[in-house]
């Protein structure tokens, strides 16, 4: 690739020609002279061109997984003049920023980039075995939640007998990860993590190595009790609660657990005072899905984050991440009033949480950034006719209690019905993580999806399906060295 072309005029003119509200005249004003140096175009050819550049940004920053070819067509151009405009493009970095920082612009840096900078979407695209690029570790043996919203089949959980077991192959798959991604590992579920005895000696394990684990948890089981029962959990280096609701009423209503958030507040309040002890002590975040007609209770949810920051005021909560429960609407899509609620809401909670939290890192994730931004966010939905057969495995997979290995993260749920379809082998004392991986690659195996299976992908492996696809439709069109538009 060329060189970059430096910007000389009008610096964010280009930058945010991708904003609502942005003036697409005075971007193309701008890059005219770009487009002549790194095109070598004429004055004449340079306002096309410019103009050709401004409308690809505006594209790949709402839709990033447009194939190559649908952008070429929309932009009405034959296959030279493309080439042309990719290759400038690739030399105006202001564009890529314009793109990044679009109403999209999340699908780009949460995702898509990070991933595509380890080589896992390559060796996915071309069916050669890898190391996972993400391992999340269930451990949960059972949960004591029941969620509206969660798949879970009702009182499905592993045998106790199976734990020790489980947290010996647990042991082997930390011994064999990598260490150049010190953050390839999580915990989670499936079920609730913290319900293992063993959690504790594992997470020790996994720092003793250099990995950085972050355990997603319900924090229901984050007494003082057991803290002291397994004390490696100090180790870990972010704990990330799901938090589903902010009083006992609300709790109730998504978990069927009673006095749930009084409990689980008390656990944190006391964690914030023992963290404050330890100066290494884990990050800490919360996770929080807006739920239908409960946009207003974003900024209670700054007070609550406020109140524990009081407890340990030189350890203020880390970081949260927001998303929107999209569940049930079948276009993917908010009613025009909620997302007017949803909007204003977003704006009080940024206000608010200036004032109260100002240390706090607020993801809003992909759908809520755009909302933020008042476009109409719409959520990515891959269905069964769009789902890749082989999976991508070489991205992420699930390992639960019993060593099954899941291709995707919401089927590793034990006697979930028709997720045993997508465990792509089991790790055992003979059998490494490594081993299923590439035995599943290279033996070119594949799950045909049937209805209902695309509940299995959860939002990451539904934008990976979704690159992934991108990809695949850029190569059979004669794009594969710019496949994908940003790489």
């Amino acid at each position: 690739m060329s060189s970059a072309v430096e910007l000389q005029s009008e610096p964010n003119v280009i930058e945010l020609c991708t904003l609502p509200g942005a003036d697409p005249a005075a971007a193309i004003a701008a890059l005219r002279p770009l487009v002549g140096e790194a095109a070598g175009a004429g004055e004449a050819d340079a306002e096309r061109l410019a103009a050709h550049l401004v409308s690809l940004a505006r594209t790949y920053s709402t839709e990033p997984f447009t194939p190559l070819e649908a952008a070429r067509h929309g932009l009405g151009v034959e296959r030279p003049e493309f080439r042309r405009l990719l290759d400038a493009f690739g030399r105006i970095p202001q564009l890529r920023t314009a793109v990044e920082r679009g109403p999209a612009g999340k699908y780009w840096t949460n995702t898509v980039l990070p991933v595509e900078r380890t080589g896992a979407l390559d060796a996915a695209l071309n069916g050669k075995p890898a190391f996972p690029n993400s391992v999340g570790l269930y451990p949960g043996p059972t949960c004591m939640f029941r969620c509206h919203f969660c798949v879970r089949v009702t009182g499905a959980k592993y045998e106790a007998s199976s734990v020790a077991g489980g947290n010996e192959m647990f042991a082997s798959i930390i011994d064999e990860v990598p260490l150049d991604n010190p953050q390839l590992m999580y915990l989670s579920g499936g079920l609730e993590p913290l319900t293992n005895p063993g959690l504790g000696e594992l997470i020790t394990r996994a720092a003793r190595r250099g990995l950085k684990l972050t355990l997603y948890t319900n924090s229901f089981a984050l007494t003082e009790q057991t803290l002291a029962r397994q004390p490696g959990i100090w180790d870990v280096h972010a704990i990330r609660t799901s938090l589903y609701g902010l009083n006992d009423e609300e709790y109730q209503a998504t978990t069927t657990k009673r006095a749930a958030f009084s409990r689980v507040k008390k656990n944190l309040l006391r964690f914030q005072e023992l963290r404050q002890e330890r100066p290494d002590a884990p990050r800490l975040g919360f996770s929080y899905i807006i739920l239908p007609g409960r946009a207003h209770r974003l900024l209670d949810l700054v007070d609550h984050i406020a109140e524990l920051n009081a407890a340990a005021p030189d350890r203020p909560l880390e970081f949260l991440t927001l998303r929107e429960d999209y569940s049930g609407r079948p276009d993917g899509k908010l009613p025009a009033a909620e997302r007017a609620q949803m909007q204003e809401a977003l704006a009080a909670f940024d206000e608010k949480v200036r004032a109260l939290t100002p240390t706090l890192y607020v993801d809003y994730g992909y759908a809520l950034e755009s909302q933020r931004m008042g476009v109409d966010a719409e959520l990515l939905r891959i269905r069964p006719e769009t789902m890749r057969p082989t999976a991508h495995p070489q991205v992420a997979v699930q390992v639960d209690l019993l060593g099954d290995v899941y291709l995707y993260r919401e089927a590793g749920f034990p006697d979930l019905k028709g997720a045993d379809r997508y465990i792509a082998g089991r790790v055992t004392p003979d059998t490494s993580l490594a081993e299923v991986v590439e035995r599943f690659v290279t033996e070119r195996r594949a799950v045909e999806p049937m209805p209902g299976d695309e509940y299995f992908l959860d939002g990451y492996d539904q934008v990976i399906n979704a690159r992934l696809n991108q990809m695949t439709a850029d190569v059979a069109a004669g794009w594969a060295d710019v496949r994908g538009f940003l790489r």
